[in-house]
């Protein structure tokens, strides 16, 4: 029998000492029916993450040639995701804070037919080291996407998210510095199902996070009101597909 696949793919910009630790932590066999790769979107890193990425066992990576932006990444990602023929995509930082070993409990609600979307959720599950300005951060932006939504959010700036297909190929990104808010916006706001599982996080100990807090909120906010601006379709999403495809 034929197996589906999942993609793994990590947006990266000088992660030369993280990338591979994660890579290496990528469950490759954890259910029957699906096929595991991963992808490293590099945005234009000056260091030596694709050189890295390639040693550790990247099965694809697409570089950027210049720095464009997480939100630029994250929207690379979904878009190789859909033309190397996943039929389910996770996106994972490349910095060591998230956990890939719980990626099958991130995906498991897609492959049970039961969510188009997920999140690891950090503020469910487990925190080590996070900075109390960090923190009430997470809370703000999360509190007004709850807001928006209608519908309480826990983590709205997870790094560890699943698609299924149908939510990659639809979803819209409209910033290029940033996905995280805008992108739970527009496909909750198109009706994609968003369920939340708790995960065990620890903050980086290698390298630098892009995140200035000045530049975030400017760039953020207007982000999120662009997004709320723009009218969306509501989708039909057929909850037993995935179940079919899981054999439930």
């Amino acid at each position: 029998m034929t197996k589906k696949k999942i993609i793994v793919f990590m947006p990266a910009h000088n992660e030369e000492e993280n990338i591979s630790g994660v890579i290496a932590r990528v469950p490759r066999a954890f259910h029957p029916q699906y096929e595991v790769e991963v992808l490293v979107i590099d945005d234009g890193s000056k260091d030596r993450t694709v050189t890295v990425s390639k040693a550790a066992g990247a099965d694809h990576i697409v570089s950027f040639p210049h720095n464009k932006g997480l939100g630029a990444a994250v929207r690379e990602g979904l878009k190789q995701c859909c033309l190397l023929g996943a039929d389910i995509g996770i996106m994972i930082d490349a910095d060591n804070e998230y956990p890939p070993e719980q990626i099958p409990d991130v995906l498991a609600p897609i492959i049970a037919g039961r969510a188009d979307y997920t999140f690891g959720s950090r503020f469910k599950g487990q925190i080590q080291g996070m900075k109390l300005h960090r923190r009430l951060g997470n809370y703000t932006f999360t509190l007004l996407q709850a807001i928006l939504l209608r519908r309480w959010i826990y983590d709205g700036q997870s790094g560890m998210r699943g698609f299924s297909r149908d939510a990659m190929e639809n979803a819209v990104i409209v910033h290029d510095y940033n996905y995280a808010q805008v992108l739970t916006l527009n496909l909750v706001r198109q009706g994609y199902r968003l369920e939340e599982i708790p995960i065990s996080y620890q903050v980086r100990t290698k390298g630098q996070s892009f995140i200035k807090f000045r530049q975030y909120v400017t760039s953020v906010l207007p982000a999120i009101y662009k997004e709320m601006r723009r009218p969306v379709s509501k989708r039909n999403v057929n909850p037993q597909a995935n179940r079919d495809d899981a054999g439930i």
